[in-house]
């Protein structure tokens, strides 16, 4: 265990890039998402209870029902943690691609570092089951439970809505483009074990990935994309969502060249963890709600 969860949760940023990009989404979903930080105020928030001593005590049982070891509360975290952990290398492997195509001598840089559409499909598919497995280790069933997740899709509110629309704008319409499901699936269709086996996210959290061999987890990885492709789809759909409407909505608080999208998502690699952030307050807020019902 890293930090105690209170500590987590008081440490989150308040207002750094990762914020001002999330905020950008909010015409998808108005007022769905608020940044709360800090462990007190998310128990006020989340239970709207005011007395010192329930909160105390809601407080000291979420802390207990995180430090306890049989729970997958610890390994959610980790979970989140680890698939934003390699996308400052992920960005800079894309912006080292794109620089070989603009300057010549750069050119040998193309033969060592992975195609962009790749590395961004294979970023995407392993975001999608860390989400999945994350999902199964906050409420205590298999890892392979695919249906029970799809299922849940329907209930996400709040910050865990916002982390799958970030999913489908920062990393599918942006990198991938508006047909991004489509492109996804081929790529993952295309791909190879020796694909997965080099990327830095995937070798961290292959033993929580089912499938026995690397094969067999790249099927469950193909398998958890296509599941939630409709709902993806559909909710693209539904709201109307372009990568230029996305693109259009970042420029209000970073400078970047609309016609830029793969600088503009190795950027958004680099700089940003927005998995790791809502996954703290996913995590804080189940927490709560769980304590709260216990005391």
């Amino acid at each position: 265990m890293s930090k105690p969860i209170f500590q987590l949760v008081d440490e989150l940023p308040t207002n750094n890039l990762t914020v001002k990009a999330l905020h950008t989404l909010d015409f998808v979903i108005p007022g769905e998402w608020q940044n709360i930080v800090g462990f007190t105020n998310t128990i006020k928030a989340v239970t709207g209870e005011t007395d010192e001593d329930l909160i105390q005590q809601i407080g000291e049982r979420a802390i207990w029902l995180y430090n306890d070891k049989s729970q997958g509360y610890q390994r959610a975290l980790w979970l989140y943690e680890t698939v934003n952990s390699a996308g400052g290398t992920l960005g800079a492997a894309a912006m080292a691609n794109k620089i070989s195509q603009d300057i010549g001598f750069l050119g040998f840089l193309g033969n060592i570092t992975p195609k962009p559409e790749k590395a961004q499909t294979i970023d995407l598919s392993l975001k999608v089951v860390t989400e999945l497995l994350a999902f199964c280790q906050i409420n205590g069933i298999p890892g392979d439970s695919i249906g029970d997740f799809v299922m849940s899709l329907g209930d996400y509110g709040g910050e865990s809505l916002m982390r799958m629309v970030a999913l489908i704008c920062f990393d599918g319409l942006i990198p991938l483009g508006p047909d991004f499901i489509l492109k996804a699936q081929s790529n993952l269709n295309q791909a190879q074990p020796s694909d997965f086996q080099q990327n830095p996210v995937f070798k961290q959290m292959e033993s929580l990935i089912p499938g026995g061999n690397t094969a067999g987890k790249l099927g469950f990885i193909g398998e958890s994309f296509s599941s939630i492709s409709g709902w993806m789809g559909n909710f693209a759909a539904s709201k109307g969502l372009t990568p230029q409407n996305v693109m259009a909505n970042l420029q209000t608080v970073v400078e970047v060249s609309a016609d830029k999208f793969d600088y503009v998502a190795g950027f958004l690699d680099m700089s940003t963890n927005y998995y790791y952030h809502t996954g703290v307050q996913t995590l804080a807020r189940r927490l709560i709600e769980r304590a709260s019902a216990e005391i």
